[in-house]
């Protein structure tokens, strides 16, 4: 099979989807910040960290790509709140529509897996940006609260892990057709 699989990862989780990934499916994976060359793979899998709503290194990557007409493109995102919520994923989905081409984002197949969060390996600047969501987010009434704002509550200033490489099994299905 022609592919790669292509992560950004800050604090690992992504990365450890991507080397699963990869052992399950014999397809190299590469960090986004060592790759120089795509237009050569059919099937281009990207995985990216969810960060301030942006996917980790995704537009950077996915603008080297000169023609899509015979490419498989699957994107995947791994953030902290529930990925079978439907506004995370429209919200998810949203975000992505903004950060690539038009043409890329109708081609896609865009999942969603649950990755982790371990605040005593933030960076200072992450956990400074952290503090000032949670703070605003405690304001908001609790009806209001989306998934991702609830998620990030629950959470904050703790070390979670909802890595499930079963949820990789539908991906690699995808990727096999």
């Amino acid at each position: 099979m022609n592919g790669i699989i292509i992560y950004g990862s800050h604090y690992g989780t992504t990365k450890q989807y991507a080397e699963e990934l990869s052992r399950r499916t014999n397809i190299q994976a590469i960090s986004y910040e060592n790759v120089n060359e795509i237009n050569n793979y059919n099937n281009i899998i990207y995985l990216g960290g969810l960060y301030a709503g942006g996917v980790l290194g995704m537009s950077k990557t996915l603008k080297k790509l000169n023609n899509i007409s015979n490419k498989n493109i699957i994107i995947i995102t791994v953030g902290l709140a529930d990925p079978t919520d439907e506004k995370n994923i429209d919200n998810i989905r949203n975000n992505i529509k903004s950060q690539i081409s038009k043409e890329i984002f109708e081609k896609a197949k865009i999942c969603c897996l649950r990755g982790g969060i371990d605040y005593s390996k933030l960076n200072f600047a992450h956990k400074t940006m952290m503090k000032l969501l949670y703070n605003a987010i405690k304001k908001i009434p609790k009806e209001k609260l989306t998934a991702e704002n609830r998620a990030m509550i629950e959470t904050y200033n703790q070390k979670v892990n909802f890595v499930d490489f079963s949820n990789l099994d539908s991906i690699i299905a995808e990727i096999q057709k």
